[in-house]
């Protein structure tokens, strides 16, 4: 009988674990999703602040007049700084995300053998709601 409640209540834990597993790995993998397309995001607003810095070099190297735009390269290319620090970032992000992804669905993968190999899923019938 003690056996019988020891099984229950660890097959309620593993029902509780594999229950945020399920919970949390469609958020996850959205997150990661969101993450990735701000990488590109970022990706392409740094191309296009070294394309306007560039630019606004060579126009303030063929003006005739002398227009000082040397302060709005700087800023450009501090904001350039910027994204890349915060592309950075995100990238780090990502990578813990992914590995949280894969930790989950390995520990999902074990668990479901785990509870294929008592034979719970077997002998257990489908909840009526």
């Amino acid at each position: 009988m003690a056996a019988a409640t020891i099984v229950e209540s660890s097959t309620g834990k593993d029902a509780i674990a594999e229950g945020l597993i399920d919970l949390l790995k469609p958020a996850i993998q959205q997150l990661d999703l969101h993450v990735h397309s701000v990488r590109e995001s970022q990706v392409e607003l740094r191309e296009h602040i070294d394309s306007l810095a560039t630019e606004l070099c060579r126009i303030n190297e063929h003006q005739k007049v002398a227009l000082d735009l040397d302060p709005y390269v700087k800023k450009l290319l501090n904001a350039r700084r910027r994204v890349v620090l915060v592309n950075n970032i995100l990238q780090n992000a990502q990578e813990r995300l992914r590995r949280l992804n894969h930790n989950v669905a390995k520990e999902t993968a074990r668990r479901k053998t785990m509870l294929e190999a008592s034979g719970v899923f077997a002998t257990r019938s489908p909840s009526k709601p």
